[in-house]
């Protein structure tokens, strides 16, 4: 089943998300490897593109795993998670109609 793994990024934690971003974009680059992940990516704090300094207010990450549990121990094991950049994350069923 799908699963929408959503992180809220805490005040402060840009430098943080720079400095752990290529482990935790290892770890979906595995999920697109497996065919796993439908989309990722960061949610600017600011409306543009390239956010500079304003950073980011958190990340949206649908991906497929087998149950809620597995979704919810993979962002839980995840660098932006355990490095503390998110100070809040949720786990939701999805269900993909579009495209």
């Amino acid at each position: 089943m799908l699963y929408a793994l959503i992180g809220e990024d805490a005040p402060g934690s840009l430098e943080t998300r720079m400095s752990v971003r290529p482990a935790h974009v290892a770890r979906l680059e595995a999920l697109r490897d497996a065919g796993r992940l439908i989309l990722a990516g960061p949610m600017p704090a600011i409306d543009s593109p390239d956010p500079g300094p304003a950073g980011f207010q958190g990340s949206l990450v649908v991906a497929e795993f087998g149950s809620l549990a597995e979704a919810e121990s993979w962002l839980a094991d995840d660098p932006y998670t355990t490095a503390g950049v998110f100070r809040r994350t949720s786990v939701r069923p999805f269900r993909k109609v579009l495209p």
